[in-house]
């Protein structure tokens, strides 16, 4: 042990971590029990394989350690973290908490040497003069299903892609199948696939195949199906229709386990499907990206914040300067931007507000604005058990607008315009 300084603490006693792949340095921080006011400080290496993990919370046990703090480096921070807070609970007396720290909250100063040892002192020294915040870091279930959640949406990811590289092969082959169809994969549009593969090449016949609503277009789906589909094509073809359904297989498979995942949560699901432009997925994604307990968030707009869908306040020498919203989750923004998405093309409240926005602003402010109110409305919704969405309707900012004020304004425009004093006169 090192007999250090000790001025401004804020935790008694604290433990630091340098996570790597496959060591963890760990500075502890504890009052020296021989001269008050001085601090012992102690830095050692562990493996991160699993018998070094354990004998590391000992250590820590031992010690008495109130804090623990990592920053999140990668993922190798999960196992550790998820580690020490099992044995923090199970250590029945003897526990403390477990932070996970943003590395730009802890940057060391610019200049200095870096190393891991460093790293943890410079970590550690923070830490007990409370300096940081712990970051939002789910309990288990809710880490669980933002797995299942995530891991479907790359699935559905690379499900497009294959079905993009299908569309390209067919457009080698000069085969114009999705000009005409909407659907490429569409019960006509399989069936005709199908017997391209198996050795069709008559397009007549294989327009024959159409189905219902289809049936019209027999003459220029004849057309669009005339071309080179040779062997090498099918060979192709046959492999990508394969993964294609391999991957919709999967995708139901991860959807029957979120569905008993979340079915805690059901209640919860049912609520959010309300809002406009959510649906089922989108309400378990959101579910899994920002949890169900917002007392981690004050308010609304802490989560908004903490999503980054708040643009930064920058301001300099007393003025305000135009600021981007930062790097925030990027699962949460691509749900966001579903839901914005289906919002815009809808005849209500969030719907008129995108278009507004999007007119005056541009589509990106438009999504961030429209992506704020659905973040707030979600809170509202988890906060209060008895909360119900109510669409304000489409008409809510013209039902707002001043009269007189829209008169005046109107009449100033046309004044400025003809250069002519107006004056109204009531109507017949």
């Amino acid at each position: 042990m090192e007999v250090v300084e000790e001025s401004g603490v804020a935790f008694e006693r604290v433990a630091a971590l340098d996570v790597g792949k496959a060591a963890v340095t760990v500075c502890v921080r504890v009052p020296c029990p021989d001269r008050p006011g001085r601090r012992l400080r102690e830095v050692r290496d562990y493996p991160t394989f699993t018998a070094g993990l354990l004998a590391l919370a000992d250590w820590l046990r031992c010690e008495r350690v109130q804090v623990v703090g990592m920053e999140s480096t990668g993922d190798y921070w999960k196992p550790l973290f998820y580690l020490l807070e099992a044995e923090s609970a199970a250590g029945g007396g003897r526990r403390w908490e477990t932070w996970l720290l943003n590395a730009r909250h802890v940057k060391n100063v610019p200049g200095r040497a870096k190393t891991d040892k460093l790293d943890a002192m410079w970590l550690a020294k923070v830490l007990e003069r409370g300096m940081c915040s712990p970051s939002l870091v789910h309990p288990k279930p809710i880490r669980q299903l933002r797995d299942l959640t995530r891991y479907r949406r790359t699935l559905v990811r690379e499900q497009t892609r294959e079905k993009q590289r299908l569309e390209k092969l067919l457009e080698d082959a000069q085969i114009k199948l999705s000009a005409v169809v909407s659907d490429l994969l569409g019960v006509s549009g399989r069936d005709m696939l199908e017997a391209m593969i198996a050795g069709e090449r008559d397009p007549a016949v294989l327009a024959g195949k159409a189905r219902t609503r289809m049936r019209p277009k027999i003459g220029v789906l004849t057309e669009a199906l005339t071309g080179h589909f040779e062997d090498h094509h099918a060979f192709l073809a046959r492999r990508m229709l394969d993964r294609i359904d391999a991957i919709t297989a999967d995708i139901a498979a991860v959807e029957e386990r979120i569905e008993a995942q979340i079915a805690p949560f059901a209640h919860l699901v049912a609520k959010l499907d309300e809002i406009t432009g959510v649906g089922v997925i989108s309400a378990w994604e959101l579910i899994a990206e920002i949890g169900v307990d917002m007392t981690r968030f004050a308010t609304a707009g802490h989560l908004v914040s903490w999503a980054k869908f708040a643009p930064l306040d920058k301001k300099s020498a007393g003025k305000g300067k135009a600021g981007a919203t930062g790097e925030g989750n990027p699962w949460l923004a691509g749900t966001l931007g579903e839901i914005v998405a289906g919002c815009s093309r809808t005849h209500t409240f969030l719907g008129e507000r995108y278009r507004r926005i999007r007119k005056r602003r541009g589509e990106g402010r438009a999504i961030v604005a429209v992506g704020n109110s659905i973040l707030k409305i979600v809170w509202h919704l988890l906060s209060d058990p008895d909360a119900r969405y109510h669409d304000l309707g489409p008409d809510f900012y013209q039902s707002k607008i001043n009269t007189k004020r829209r008169e005046r304004n109107l009449i100033h425009q046309l004044e400025a315009l003809t250069g002519q004093k107006v004056i109204l006169h009531p109507a017949a």
